[in-house]
């Protein structure tokens, strides 16, 4: 098939390699579509998919394009999410090929969005594609894929209103797999069934701008706001709990509003992130870290101001049939039993698990946003394998 609008060939649905190639051939860096989401609706064209493009705006944020792709419209419905957005690539002169030309060495696959996550969509696709071409006349149930393009971003205009989308059209998800890496060395080795919550904190601490020649007349905020940060990133949180790993506080910005070697600045500024785990709700957790800020600031004479944002709370998928039926594909495509896991960052599983179970597996995440990501293209292969076994197995075609 050849896209007419740029005469560049579209791979086969069932061609994972080909596909991967293709996505990571379009320079979609988070807010950019850069080509992938028109690529990917022209490869589900040869499919029985139907698809609807998804454009979302909100005033102070990026626009977002975002696409939706359904099988069928009975019960069970599975979806799978995933995200064509990537990370920049970072200095291009540091990779060994250029970041999205997807060159091939050795068999394995260079460039970003390899491991994160266009090669995932690329597998999901054609292990779909397989099923369907040989079970589409008794298939019984519906797929769909959800697919962002502000995943890497603020994740705004992407999965968030994809699913109140969905709901203000009756549409119901009944189970969703996640397409991240989330392999730490080999296929086979974990699939995440939750993830920690994450907040951050902005600290501002305000003071008196002044000469540094005349500290006295003028309120320094720089050793105020040291005393402040020190206190929250010493401060014990817990020691984890029986699905998650410890809950811990990293201090990630701080800077003050100064470019003079001689001026005491009139405020400092700080940024803190939280991973925590389900021994707190993000209400207590707000409310511990203002109240060692107020502790360090009462000792130091310090004013200041906390504001919090996050968009994920802590969750965990309970074992079940989901859990049970990918756990069992992947011992089965692989060999692997694979551990369930919580770790990790966030994705948005953090907004899907509001709407069904939801679990993730993808491939190894050893060179995420790294210079020269990159997969080996017998993982494509598997992974393909596992999905395709997967999907029969859900819907009880194996």
């Amino acid at each position: 098939m050849t896209d007419s609008s740029s005469d560049t060939p579209i791979p086969a649905a069932t061609d994972a390699v080909a596909l991967a190639q293709a996505l990571i051939r379009c320079p979609s860096v988070t807010p950019a579509e850069g080509g992938a989401l028109d690529l990917l609706e022209r490869v589900l064209e040869s499919t029985a998919l139907t698809s609807h493009r998804l454009p979302f705006s909100e005033p102070g944020t990026p626009d977002i394009d975002n696409l939706y792709a359904r099988f069928g419209t009975a019960a069970p419905h599975l979806c799978f999410a995933g995200h064509t957005d990537v990370v920049p690539p970072g200095k291009e002169s540091a990779w060994t090929v250029p970041p999205f030309a997807a060159e091939i060495r050795d068999g394995v696959l260079y460039g970003r969005g390899a491991v994160d996550m266009k090669s995932e969509i690329a597998c999901f696709v054609a292990a779909l594609a397989a099923v369907l071409n040989e079970h589409d006349d008794e298939f019984p149930g519906s797929v769909s894929l959800l697919i962002t393009g502000d995943e890497e971003g603020p994740a705004i205009n992407g999965t968030v209103k994809m699913l109140d989308w969905l709901k203000a059209r009756g549409e119901t998800i009944d189970a969703c797999l996640v397409g991240e890496p989330s392999n730490p060395q080999a296929l086979g080795d974990e699939i995440k069934i939750g993830r920690r919550g994450s907040l951050n904190g902005e600290l501002v601490v305000h003071g008196h701008q002044g000469h540094s020649a005349y500290p006295a007349k003028a309120d320094n905020p720089v050793p105020k706001l040291a005393r402040i940060i020190d206190r929250l990133s010493s401060s014990h949180l817990d020691d984890g709990s029986e699905r998650f790993e410890p809950s811990h506080l990293a201090v990630t910005v701080i800077s003050v509003p100064n470019t003079a070697t001689n001026v005491i600045p009139g405020e400092a500024h700080a940024v803190f992130n939280i991973r925590y785990n389900d021994h707190w709700t993000r209400e207590r957790l707000e409310a511990w870290a203002r109240g060692l800020c107020q502790q360090a600031a009462e000792e130091t004479g310090a004013e200041f101001d906390l504001t919090f944002a996050g968009t994920g709370d802590v969750f965990c998928t309970e074992k079940g049939p989901l859990v049970e039926t990918l756990s069992e594909a992947v011992s089965e495509v692989t060999g692997h039993t694979p551990k369930l896991s919580t770790g990790g960052g966030t994705s948005d599983a953090r907004f899907i698990k509001d709407v069904c179970p939801v679990v993730e597996f993808g491939l190894v995440n050893e060179t995420i946003h790294k210079v020269d990501e990159h997969v080996p293209l017998s993982d494509l292969a598997t992974l393909t394998l596992v999905y395709r076994r997967f999907i029969e197995r859900f819907f009880g075609l194996a």
